[in-house]
C-alpha cells in the first residue's frame, strides 16, 4: 500500500505541468544577460540562437520550426548559426541548468527508497 501511494504521488507530480504553455526568455543581445520572460502556446518552446557574430536570440517558437532549414527561413539575417529549443519554463537562459532533471530523479530515488523500506 505504501509503495503504490508513493508511485502514484510521482506520477501525479510530474503530470502536473503538462499540457500548459511554458514561459521563456524573448530578448535579442550580445551579452547574453536577459531578463525579459514571456508567456508562449501550449505548443511552443523556447529557443536559443547564438548567431556566429556573437548576438545571442532567445523567444518562444513553434516546437516544430526547431530545425536547421526553418529557422534558416526565419532568420534570413543570420549567416551562420548554432541553435537549441527546449520546453521547460524558462530553459533558454544564459545559464543552462539541470535543476528540474535533478529534482525528477531525486524524487524516483526517494520514492523507490520509500518502496523498499
Amino acid at each position: 500500500m505504501k509503495c503504490s501511494l508513493g508511485i502514484c504521488l510521482l506520477i501525479c507530480s510530474t503530470l502536473i505541468g503538462l499540457g500548459s504553455a511554458i514561459r521563456c526568455y524573448s530578448c535579442k543581445d550580445y551579452t547574453g544577460s536577459c531578463t525579459k520572460q514571456r508567456d508562449c502556446s501550449y505548443d511552443d518552446a523556447c529557443l536559443t540562437l547564438y548567431e556566429r557574430g556573437g548576438m545571442t536570440y532567445r523567444q518562444c517558437l513553434k516546437y516544430s520550426d526547431c530545425e536547421r532549414n526553418r529557422l534558416a527561413q526565419m532568420f534570413p539575417q543570420v549567416s551562420g548559426f548554432t541553435f537549441r529549443c527546449c520546453n521547460s519554463d524558462l530553459c533558454n537562459s544564459a545559464n543552462s541548468s539541470a535543476a528540474s532533471s535533478l529534482i525528477g530523479l531525486l524524487a524516483s530515488v526517494l520514492v523507490l527508497w520509500w518502496c523498499i523500506h
